[in-house]
């Protein structure tokens, strides 16, 4: 979709018109970590005044995506690399916790629900779309949140999972590029399994073996797209 489509569509449809395309573009990348976010600007591209447009920044803060600098600009959320090894073991953590509440207390319906959100994925990873596939990363992990009863460990969770949005777009990117390692598919099938068999012990095995995959291809496609030593302490997510 082109731009002046895009401009067309929001035109007149508010905030949430702004803040679902700028979501979308700062997730996708196109809008780049550190790139600025001038509210005259996006306004003009809009059609619109700037109170919905800085509505929706505001929302897109609150989300993390956006910072507000100290001379009250804002940009697109850098990606942290120094405090990735922090980021990946809370992400660990809250993996292995709901992940183990799931296969303890969930239900047929989540069951149905998890199985349900894992075809989304499979049917979004053949589109090579990276949106697409990490947004249904997303709900899958959700689903099995939400089977787990605890609504402060999944309200956590899904923070992290939307901080971690555009670093797992890196990692698919990586994984199609080199073929090596795998698109987290067959894992999800092992965990919905492990969880259907109420098999806690497993389904806390294999999400901390998720997070690890998913750590060690950020660390090898950064090291990999960058010349300059980058150190991301290599510390084992939460072992």
């Amino acid at each position: 979709m082109s731009e002046e489509t895009e401009t067309k569509r929001a035109k007149g449809s508010g905030w949430k018109s702004v803040y679902e395309t700028l979501r979308n573009e700062i997730l996708a990348l196109t809008l780049p970590p550190g790139q600025l976010l001038d509210e005259n600007t996006l306004a003009e591209r809009f059609d619109m005044s700037r109170s919905p447009v800085r509505e929706a920044l505001i929302r897109l803060a609150g989300e993390d995506l956006v910072v507000t600098l100290s001379n009250r600009s804002t940009i697109v959320a850098p990606i942290e690399v120094a405090t990735f090894p922090k980021y990946v073991e809370a992400l660990d953590i809250a993996q292995r916790m709901n992940t183990r509440l799931a296969a303890e207390l969930r239900t047929e319906a989540d069951l149905k629900a998890i199985a349900r959100r894992q075809k989304e994925f499979e049917a979004a990873v053949k589109t090579h779309n990276h949106l697409q596939m990490s947004e249904a990363n997303k709900q899958f992990h959700m689903a099995i949140a939400h089977a787990g009863k605890n609504p402060y460990l999944a309200s956590f969770y899904e923070r992290l999972l939307n901080q971690g949005q555009r670093m797992l777009h890196l990692h698919f990117e990586y994984l199609e590029r080199t073929h090596e390692g795998y698109l987290l598919t067959d894992e999800h099938n092992l965990m919905l399994e492990a969880i259907r068999t109420k098999n806690v012990d497993l389904a806390d095995e294999l999400s901390h073996a998720h997070t690890r995959q998913f750590q060690q291809n950020f660390i090898d496609f950064m090291r990999e797209n960058y010349t300059t030593d980058v150190s991301l302490g290599r510390r084992k997510a939460a072992e």
